[in-house]
């Protein structure tokens, strides 16, 4: 008993009154160089001051959620993966949403994804000629979804028009007008095609 006593005190001594001086080895892995890649819409400095908030954040203690809480501020960012490339860099792929449409709702302007999120509206020349959308996301996820359940030729169709009574038009490339009626517009299409 008195072995262990006199053991635990010599331990607690050593290990209070001993100063590492591990910050110098960890200074070492102070995040410095963040390499970017697999972005085409997203120019590589926004994408950089986005990240501003992590630069000289030590490599062995940069927490994922920190670079996501940054990257996901921009709403072109899908996804992304992260490597760490030791002793000071940052390797990130990132994964944009590709824009399907441009959406008008009220005196909004934004563009919708594949999977109809909203993505922040700039004039991305790519993506000028992109159908327009005048109504409102959710029910143009319900209508667009029936759209591709009856392989509709989206690829004609220059813009969609929601109005108040929950009927939709759609306008083609060729200026045609399609007007569908509020409820079972599905037939309606069928016997369009």
């Amino acid at each position: 008993m008195r072995k262990r006593f006199v053991i635990g005190l010599v331990l607690l001594i050593l290990l209070t009154t001993i100063n590492p001086s591990l910050k110098l080895v960890y200074k070492k892995f102070n995040l410095t160089e963040i390499n970017i890649e697999n972005n085409s819409l997203l120019a590589e400095k926004d994408i950089r001051n986005l990240l501003i908030p992590i630069y000289n954040t030590n490599l062995l203690f940069l927490n994922n959620t920190k670079v996501k809480n940054a990257l996901m501020q921009n709403s072109f960012i899908e996804s992304f993966n992260i490597k760490k490339k030791y002793p000071n860099a940052l390797k990130i792929k990132i994964f944009e949403k590709k824009p399907i449409a441009i959406l008008y709702n009220k005196k909004d302007k934004f563009y919708l994804s594949e999977k109809i999120d909203l993505i922040e509206f700039k004039n991305l020349l790519n993506y000028k000629n992109l159908p327009h959308v005048i109504g409102n996301k959710d029910d143009f996820k319900i209508f667009y979804s029936k759209l591709n359940q009856i392989n509709f030729p989206l690829d004609q169709i220059k813009k969609y028009i929601l109005y108040k009574s929950g009927r939709w038009d759609l306008e083609t490339i060729n200026n045609k007008i399609i007007k569908l009626p509020s409820k079972n517009y599905t037939k309606s299409l069928n016997n369009f095609l």
